[in-house]
């Protein structure tokens, strides 16, 4: 008897061969059928505008001073610019005497390098007070390390581990210079600060001391009254002289007294 189920419905041949016949034609069909071909990479679109990422450090420095007080001549006049600035120092005073004639054109600028080495060989053995006041007092023309003897300290704020002061510490005293026409001693109070960020009462503090120093030297017992030049005028010029007490190049002939050490010219 034989098997139905196994042949085809309509009397074909079985079930089995029936498979075997689509898949060897849809083989067939696979190997006719090209290829597919790879998808073309898509192109990234170019920005028209660039994209710029900002870089940018904000330096505020500041200083103030006083009018310029008149003191008595005296050998011990310049003796006591430390004590003037001694009742509001935190740390040891350090007096800092007129810069020698041969530094050149000495600035705390560092693309300039020239100038730069010369101010590191005139100021490098300061303290780092010291040398932080001169820089922000030589950047705003507050000084003139030529001519003036500065003492100075920590007035206001601490320093870092380094001994640096911080931005809103106050580092300052008096700056001083003998007048070249009668000799007498030109003193005025100088305070600054600055670097990095900004605090809104250290301008408030930085009165306040600059108005204490003032009166130390009003009150130093030697004051003869305020002068309208507080800082020494250079001679336009003219041909320098040198003292013979203590070598300092004058700024011109005019000078009657040495504007470092305050001992009369000598003209032969």
């Amino acid at each position: 008897m034989p098997i139905e189920f196994l042949r085809r419905r309509n009397g074909g041949a079985p079930a089995s061969a029936e498979k075997s016949d689509k898949s060897d034609k849809s083989a067939g069909q696979d190997a006719a059928r090209p290829a597919p071909q790879p998808r073309p990479a898509s192109r990234v679109p170019m920005p028209e505008e660039v994209a710029a990422q900002d870089h940018q450090i904000r330096l505020s420095y500041a200083a103030k001073s006083s009018e310029g007080i008149r003191l008595g001549s005296g050998p011990e006049a310049m003796a006591e610019l430390a004590g003037m600035v001694g009742s509001v120092a935190l740390t040891p005073v350090e007096v800092v005497p007129p810069r020698e004639m041969d530094t050149g054109q000495a600035a705390p600028a560092i693309v300039r390098t020239a100038e730069a080495r010369a101010w590191l060989a005139a100021h490098g053995e300061h303290s780092p007070i010291t040398r932080h006041a001169l820089f922000v007092l030589e950047t705003l023309d507050a000084i003139d390390p030529a001519y003036e003897t500065f003492a100075c300290a920590l007035l206001e704020g601490s320093p870092d581990p380094a001994g640096y002061p911080d931005f809103s510490a106050i580092v300052g005293g008096v700056a001083a210079h003998w007048d070249e026409s009668t000799g007498d001693l030109i003193v005025r109070a100088l305070v600054a600060w600055g670097g990095r960020g900004t605090r809104g009462d250290t301008d408030r503090d930085a009165t306040r001391i600059l108005s204490t120093l003032f009166r130390n030297v009003l009150e130093s017992g030697r004051a003869l009254g305020l002068v309208d030049i507080g800082r020494p005028v250079g001679g336009g010029g003219m041909a320098a002289v040198t003292c013979p007490h203590c070598g300092f190049s004058s700024a011109g002939q005019r000078a009657l007294y040495c504007p470092k050490c305050g001992m009369r010219m000598v003209r032969g």
